[in-house]
């Protein structure tokens, strides 16, 4: 099973914690880089083969997981000139995927089944799959509704939640090979497209542990749960 991981961005938001370092390397509980976590996890599941989408101080991300025998993993590089987004650093290896495989960011921690993930996109026939997260949004305000001037609704301070992309996919190599190499090109541009020419991508619901790590908040949550979330993170290493 082969596996993408996208760690080529230049991870602004999580600065300054990304100013020497990319951002799949921020360590996690002073012990693991977030990538490790990942690859350790990869192998667990079973995948075999690795490539790593780089860009933004790619010469640290080779140097820490090299070929990945450390991870009994085989891996491999793609290094992008200028930002392709999310989905145009594949288009340039495309060639080099099997038919169905597993992309994702390099700064995701959840305790996900990958394999799970992969099977139901090839059993439902997508297009794409993604690993959706519900993320409640606590709202500081009275919310309003009104109809001609007059307010017909009112809460106070309301919780919402949103079906979100937990930056883990299931993807199909035909379903990328129709569009242009060595162009910026987005998971929002892919899924616009398929919603506009009929061909609906697939959800796969997850109530797990997920953590998008984008904020300083974030990366600081993450570092206090990591102890309690050890086992599951790193199940193999629970085993023990």
């Amino acid at each position: 099973m082969h596996a993408v991981i996208l760690a080529g961005g230049r991870g602004v938001r999580l600065r300054p914690y990304t100013t020497a370092l990319p951002k799949p390397l921020v360590p996690i509980g002073e012990e693991y880089a977030i990538l490790d976590i990942i690859l350790q996890q990869l192998h667990t599941y079973g995948f075999t083969r690795v490539t790593l989408a780089i860009g933004h101080l790619s010469s640290l991300i080779r140097a820490f997981v090299g070929d990945g025998s450390r991870w009994d993993l085989t891996v491999d590089y793609s290094e992008e000139e200028s930002p392709l987004s999310t989905i145009g650093p594949l288009l340039t290896f495309l060639d080099q995927l099997p038919d169905h495989f597993l992309v994702m960011n390099g700064d995701v921690l959840t305790d996900l089944n990958y394999v799970s993930l992969l099977d139901h996109h090839i059993t439902c026939e997508a297009p794409l799959t993604i690993a959706t997260y519900q993320r409640k949004v606590k709202i500081d305000f009275g919310t309003l509704e009104t109809d001609q001037g007059r307010i017909v609704r009112f809460v106070e301070k309301p919780t919402l939640s949103y079906g979100v992309s937990m930056g883990v996919y299931a993807m199909s190599r035909k379903t990328l090979a129709p569009y242009p190499k060595n162009v910026p090109f987005g998971l929002d541009d892919l899924v616009l497209d398929l919603l506009s020419r009929g061909e609906k991508p697939a959800a796969f619901e997850f109530g797990g542990y997920w953590l998008d790590i984008g904020r300083p908040d974030d990366y600081d949550e993450a570092n206090r749960s990591f102890e309690a979330r050890r086992s599951v993170l790193l199940p193999a290493q629970a085993l023990k």
